[in-house]
């Protein structure tokens, strides 16, 4: 018998990634080193007293039924913290978890799009992005994120035709993978377009607290209005390295939390309790291990970029995200033979850029996932390698 996948599946190839991959193994089945700066995954721990809550609560046998929804205690703990971090008034019905924005994204279109309906993604974004509005069988349209225009948003370069379709847009600052911060009034610009156009904001608001150089990190939901026109995923996967544990949430307008809320009800049981009772510690705490982690952050971007300028390599200083976007050096055009070049010749991995859209050709990204010195000899690495 022929077992044959859905035809949708044939969209997405492992290409990039498996090559890598497999050259990295090499290497280190021949002893040598790799550092891998190819990957978001925090190399910081989560705070203690979050910890002790999760243990605290697998320790009761009740903890462990079906939790079929967002305990009070959760979604109070989410709106006190708006209200204190971001000076921003929510309620309990303008709040839904996901298992990470990953999920909360990839399943997005199916509740909120329809055959016909446009989307506007940013290129080069997270892929995740466009799979969300590719499962919800939308026209994927994409405005581009380039140097000249600071990686930020001109939806007057749009169609009008194009923006009279777009059911959504989503919106990503600090970005991942360009770095690049927007200010309010970058998003007041883009919440006039969604008001003329009819079209909703999706805000991926993963980084607000991982942002440099005195910048604001602030929610899109602190500007007046955007809970009528739109909502955020708010992650604490990398504010309080709890990646694994998947703790994220939704928030914003009521029309979109309840359509995420019935598709949900469709195909889960809720966030594990225990996982809910880490959130609440983790929301309710002390945020000085979270202030302490960005300054750790922005050390090691000085030391990463400022070590690759000391070699020549001009690469800018992100304004945010654990990540480094850097355009190839002089004399390489092909991000995809750079990064197989740099992992041969130094045992550095990171990621090509074209792997995030058509706009990332020409530069690569580098996670932040190591400490600051350990940082400086890799950059004192490859600078003596180009």
């Amino acid at each position: 018998m022929e077992i044959r996948p859905s035809a949708r599946l044939t969209h997405y190839k492992t290409g990039i990634f498996a090559a890598l991959d497999e050259e990295k193994d090499k290497i280190l089945a021949q002893g040598g080193k790799i550092y891998n700066l190819s990957i978001g995954t925090p190399d910081f721990v989560p705070p203690q007293h979050v910890i002790d809550a999760l243990k605290a609560a697998a320790d009761d046998p009740n903890n462990w039924k079906y939790a079929l929804k967002d305990s009070d205690a959760l979604l109070d703990a989410v709106a006190d913290y708006y209200n204190r971090r971001f000076h921003t008034v929510i309620t309990r019905d303008m709040i839904v978890s996901v298992h990470g924005t990953q999920e909360g994204m990839g399943h997005l279109g199916l509740a909120l799009l329809n055959p016909g309906d446009a989307v506007l993604l940013p290129d080069p974004s997270y892929p995740i992005f466009e799979v969300g509005a590719y499962f919800g069988e939308a026209e994927i349209c994409y405005y581009p994120l380039v140097k000249e225009n600071n990686f930020l948003p001109r939806l007057d370069q749009i169609d009008e035709a194009i923006l009279r379709r777009v059911k959504y847009i989503v919106l990503s600052y600090p970005s991942n993978p360009v770095g690049a911060a927007a200010d309010k009034d970058t998003y007041r610009e883009i919440m006039d377009y969604a008001r003329k156009y009819g079209f909703m904001i999706l805000n991926d608001n993963a980084y607000s607290d991982i942002i440099f150089d005195g910048r604001e990190g602030f929610s899109f939901l602190s500007m007046d209005g955007a809970a009528e026109i739109g909502a955020e995923f708010f992650s604490l996967s990398k504010s309080f390295n709890v990646t694994g544990a998947r703790i994220s949430f939704l928030i914003g307008n009521k029309k979109i939390i309840d359509a995420v809320k019935l598709l949900r009800s469709q195909y889960d049981f809720g966030m594990f309790l225990p996982v809910q009772a880490a959130a609440v510690a983790a929301l309710n705490g002390s945020r000085d291990s979270v202030t302490a982690q960005c300054a750790e952050y922005q050390r090691r971007r000085d030391a990463f970029c400022g070590g690759l300028r000391k070699h020549g390599w001009n690469i800018p200083d992100s304004h945010g995200t654990m990540f480094v976007w850097a355009p190839l050096p002089e004399g390489y055009t092909d991000s995809d033979a750079f990064c197989h070049m740099l992992l041969n010749k130094t045992g550095v991995l990171c990621t090509p850029g074209f792997a995030f859209g058509p706009h990332g050709e020409g530069y690569v990204r580098f996670a932040l996932v190591k400490p600051a010195e350990e940082l400086a000899q890799i950059a004192e690495l490859i600078g003596k390698t180009l």
